[in-house]
């Protein structure tokens, strides 16, 4: 389909479509041993070929078609508050509804239990500051008391989440699972808030029936890097409403920072962050800079606490490194996962996000030099590159700039070499910012677009029985 996106948007489709064939076809055609050494049974998706249905199957059908039938025109009519509030109510009965496709144990309350999960080292935390002072020496594999696989390869406090949500009585997989999930779909709105707050409500208005419907929910309907992908957007969000020049507050830009700062303490790889981050701050220049400086005053207190506590951030990511190719990362061929990796984004993100980029690429675009002339020549403003930049600022697209920070620190952690296979979970940090292009997509074909999107979701729903 055109969907009115043009030349541009129809090659990247195309090429979005061949990527993602490729790396399904590939590994079934190469040689077993080489097949076997990519540990993913349905790569680039990790998880198995397993068709089916279940309970969720006919909620999902019914919220994807009320979606793409209305979701567009109430997203344009509801005030600001009802839209937030029904944006995040539907992206999680979807990701609910995604996730009952698997059953209610198998799809939701036994996600976070396995042996390889945080839950399964919860009841042998009996003394919380302890746990953070020794976490680092049980990084490492092949130990007596190694933790398991979820746990080494974070930082203490995603553990920690789980513990003191049982401490509080909140103990076990369902509960675990629900945590999860709110937090996550509440990313959809923070998405939101951060648009209208770099100045572009209709934008907002644009891609939350986008954010609401995204394929990505399969993810989030039940991992931990759902819970990550909350807390870090809600970071971005409240620094792009701290930082306003019109109406800074310091508050919120601590409340930002503390936030950035326990994210660092959840994934080692949101460390990237710092790049939507600074996306946000090339928006509002140097006010803006200067009104971040309590967000950076509250990372550096919560690194200085964990230090305090005993942990400190760069020794254990050090340590992780060791330990992931201690793992079957060593066996991973990075030749097939430095692609294949996009292609699981591509299925996280939808075929709307990928045709959305030509359009955010252009509203990156530096005006025409006619137009920055304002009336006073194009040559006396572009002989002053300040100026010149300040205009260009003031005319950027805010969905655009949020959309390429979250791809740039996506490619950024698969350039790594430390992401290889699961990324469609691991990345839904970032791949709930490359949705934010979807605001760019023409109105008018918003409805086929969310359908694309619906379907592809709901393909692979019950094509797949994904490990998360």
């Amino acid at each position: 389909m055109d969907g009115g996106v043009g030349r541009a948007g129809r090659v990247a489709c195309a090429a979005a479509v061949l990527l993602v064939s490729a790396a399904f076809v590939v590994p079934r055609l190469a040689t077993e041993r080489w097949r076997d050494s990519i540990y993913a049974a349905a790569a680039p998706i990790f998880g198995h070929w397993y068709p089916h249905v279940g309970w969720g199957t006919v909620p999902a059908l019914a919220i994807a078609a009320a979606v793409v039938l209305h979701g567009p025109a109430l997203a344009a009519r509801l005030s600001w508050p009802r839209l937030l509030l029904a944006t995040w109510g539907t992206a999680f009965a979807w990701a609910f509804a995604l996730a009952m496709v698997d059953g209610w144990k198998r799809g939701f309350t036994r996600r976070l239990t396995s042996g390889h999960e945080y839950l399964y080292e919860v009841p042998g935390v009996h003394d919380i500051p302890a746990m953070v002072r020794g976490f680092a020496d049980r990084i490492l594999d092949y130990q007596p008391d190694s933790w398991t696989t979820h746990v080494s390869g974070h930082p203490p406090g995603a553990l920690l989440v789980f513990v003191w949500l049982d401490r509080i009585g909140l103990g076990g997989g369902a509960w675990a699972a629900l945590v999860c999930v709110l937090a996550g779909t509440s990313a959809t709105a923070a998405v939101l808030v951060a648009i209208r707050a770099l100045g572009a409500p209709g934008r907002a208005r644009a891609a939350a029936p986008y954010l609401a419907l995204a394929p990505a929910a399969i993810w989030i309907a039940v991992s931990a890097d759902a819970l990550f992908a909350g807390v870090t957007a809600w970071a971005v969000a409240l620094l792009a409403v701290a930082t306003d020049p019109r109406r800074t507050r310091p508050g919120l830009a601590a409340l930002s920072g503390l936030l950035f700062g326990f994210g660092l303490f959840l994934n080692y790889g949101l460390v990237l962050m710092a790049i939507p981050a600074l996306f946000v701050l090339a928006v509002r220049g140097l006010p803006g800079v200067r009104a971040a400086l309590p967000a950076l005053a509250a990372v550096v207190t919560v690194v200085a606490a964990f230090a305090a506590a005993g942990f400190w951030w760069v020794d254990g990511y050090h340590l992780v490194v060791e330990r992931y190719y201690q793992g079957i990362a060593t066996t991973r061929p990075w030749t097939y996962w430095v692609w294949g990796n996009l292609a699981a984004t591509v299925c996280a993100v939808g075929l709307a996000a990928v045709a959305a980029l030509p359009l955010v690429f252009r509203g990156l675009r530096l005006p025409d030099p006619r137009a920055l002339a304002d009336g006073r020549g194009a040559a006396a403003v572009l002989a002053n590159s300040t100026a010149a930049l300040r205009v260009w600022r003031t005319r950027l697209d805010p969905a655009a700039v949020l959309a390429v920070g979250g791809l740039v620190a996506l490619l950024a952690a698969d350039l790594s070499g430390l992401s290889k296979a699961e990324t469609e979970r691991i990345w839904l940090p970032f791949e709930i910012w490359v949705l934010a292009g979807t605001a760019l997509l023409p109105r008018g074909s918003a409805r086929g677009w969310l359908a694309v999107q619906a379907g592809g979701a709901l393909v692979l729903a019950h094509l797949l029985m994904t490990n998360w």
